[in-house]
């Protein structure tokens, strides 16, 4: 173990750019799936809890499109019915906002080591989520209405998992590259 420790050290010494974007690469991958887990489990306990609003779709705009002969509403937020509905679309809300709170302190001190403005990369950081998540969500709507005639939920809703979360992690790797620059860069 010393002397991998020795070789990371030289190699950072030697090259403290690359090491870094090694350091944080890592570090964020680790955090975003271990939020990505934490939020899948909140989703799984909160939907039944909300089941009693039902799951009757809801969601923006819900045009109606065709793709391949199938028939589905297309939503850039939202869910449908055969996605859970309302009781879904809360529960993933809760569980969104909720680790997204903790994404956002764990990406700002652990991996991103910032003590820039809290306040101005809190809007930042709502902002890249904002549109990451919707245009994640209006492509993965897609997927879904489309796979969901194909494979079972478990395949398509594994599929989803990797498309969207991994489209979603590469962006906001970057967006937070920016957003939690070093307070020297500010």
């Amino acid at each position: 173990m010393n002397k991998l420790k020795e070789i990371w050290r030289d190699f950072a010494n030697k090259n403290p750019k690359i090491s870094e974007w090694v350091r944080e690469g890592g570090l964020f991958f680790l955090v975003s799936n271990l939020i990505t887990i934490i939020r899948g489990i909140l989703v799984t306990i909160l939907e039944p809890v909300f089941g009693f609003l039902g799951s009757e779709a809801i969601g923006f705009p819900g045009i109606m499109i065709n793709i391949l002969g199938i028939e589905f509403p297309w939503y850039i937020i939202g869910a449908s019915e055969q996605d859970g509905g309302v009781a879904y679309f809360i529960a993933l809300l809760i569980s969104m906002w909720a680790c997204e709170i903790i994404n956002f302190f764990m990406q700002r001190k652990f991996v991103f080591r910032s003590n820039g403005k809290m306040g101005r990369q809190a809007v930042f950081y709502f902002l890249a989520f904002l549109i990451v998540t919707c245009v994640v969500n209006a492509v993965s709507n897609i997927w879904i209405g489309v796979a969901s005639h194909f494979v079972s939920p478990f395949l398509y809703n594994l599929g989803t998992t990797f498309i969207t979360g991994g489209v979603a992690m590469v962006v906001f790797f970057f967006a937070n590259k920016l957003i939690f620059k070093d307070t020297a860069d500010e």
